[in-house]
């Protein structure tokens, strides 16, 4: 394609302004990737099945597909010089059939290791990386054997699928694998991982950004989880040196090990004793890096298309100390009402046509130097008193 400075079926030598970006997903996060392009220059292509979806608001054109429809996964690829995907559920043999098509900088091998928990694990280790303990499991029998192992308080996960505490049983007691047992007489175990416990300090993220050749980090954050969803990241995380360093040489090495392109997002669990250990991964931006948008010299949007542009990518900095907090469906209306007697928030709204609870509708950043006060302050609005 002219677009490309040359032929390749992967990575990208460099992508010029005006060649055309297909994104598979339509979400928020397709939204934000989107704008960010567009100030580059590029052109954007999405698909996803709901018109009119956040990212068509602001995209050139969509195909209206479900994301597994071979067809429209062509038609991307042949109306695009680069595919990306703002999720990681896209169906990596599908992305493989176009790949002589279009240029994936990401490849499927990072889809395909962070769709399954197992690969997952096995990846983060072999890298270097420590995990909280964990054995596959596919049968009862496979379960009461890793618990032999790992003991109780567990955390039964499927292998694929599942986001935001789907998919996923905590087990704490022997009452919990009868009902677990009992499932599995009517439905059968499915492909499954068990994982022990953490006993971790504080959760939090790390972004690093590739282009193939290069990579660069943003700072550690802190996050807060409430009823499995992310409700609040403050950065940066309050952690010594050994700790930031820790998290980023950690995620230097997965992202040499992937040979990345684009945004990895790396969920971590910090303990009392400052040890660093990874929880999940992300292969794309991440709902705890949105703060970048306001407090860093390049956000994790711009970071990601540069990557998957193949241009080279600069040190982000923070600029300036954050919070971020997601606006659920329940949230909405509060947070509208107050936003005329807060200047100081930066809101977003991801345009999405149904408010839903529990739904991620858009999130607001406050910049400043005490992330304690601003805790304090949007925690006194009692936007979010239903989380508490």
């Amino acid at each position: 394609m002219p677009s490309l400075s040359e032929e390749t079926k992967g990575a990208v030598k460099q992508l010029m302004p005006g060649a055309t970006i297909g994104i598979v997903g339509g979400g928020q996060l397709g939204r934000m990737m989107a704008l960010s392009a567009k100030y580059m220059g590029f052109r954007i292509g999405v698909l996803d099945p709901t018109e009119d979806c956040p990212t068509a608001q602001v995209a050139d054109f969509q195909v209206t597909a479900d994301y597994d429809d071979d067809a429209a996964i062509r038609e991307l690829a042949e109306r695009s010089d680069v595919i990306t995907y703002e999720f990681e559920n896209v169906n990596a043999d599908a992305i493989d059939t176009v790949r002589g098509t279009v240029a994936v900088p990401q490849g499927t091998d990072l889809l395909r290791v962070t769709q399954d928990r197992v690969n997952e694990k096995q990846f983060i280790n072999e890298h270097g990386a420590p995990t909280a303990p964990w054995r596959q499991v596919d049968s009862v029998e496979e379960l009461h054997s890793a618990l032999k192992e790992i003991g109780f308080p567990a955390v039964l996960k499927t292998r694929r699928g599942g986001y935001d505490g789907h998919g996923q049983a905590v087990l704490r007691t022997e009452q919990d694998v009868h009902e677990i047992e009992s499932r599995c007489e009517q439905d059968g175990m499915p492909p499954s991982i068990l994982e022990g416990f953490v006993d971790f300090a504080f959760e939090a993220s790390i972004l690093v950004c590739g282009n193939g050749d290069e990579y660069v980090t943003f700072p550690i954050v802190r996050n807060e989880h409430r009823n499995n969803i992310l409700h609040m990241t403050i950065a940066p995380a309050a952690v010594d040196d050994a700790v930031a360093e820790q998290a980023r040489d950690l995620a230097m090495r997965l992202a040499r090990g992937f040979e990345l392109s684009g945004i990895l997002a790396i969920e971590l669990f910090v303990t009392s004793e400052g040890r660093v250990i990874v929880n999940e991964l992300a292969p794309r931006p991440h709902n705890s890096g949105h703060y970048t948008i306001e407090a860093c010299s390049i956000d994790q949007f711009d970071a990601h298309i540069r990557g998957i542009a193949g241009w080279p990518l600069p040190q982000p900095k923070l600029l300036s100390n954050a919070v971020m907090v997601n606006v659920l469906g329940q949230h909405v209306a509060p947070t509208r009402a107050l936003i005329a007697d807060h200047p100081e928030w930066n809101v977003h709204d991801y345009g999405k046509a149904a408010v839903k609870h529990n739904r991620k509708m858009g999130h607001i950043t406050v910049l400043g130097d005490d992330t304690e006060l601003i805790v304090e302050q949007l925690e006194a609005t009692g936007c979010c008193d239903d989380l508490k």
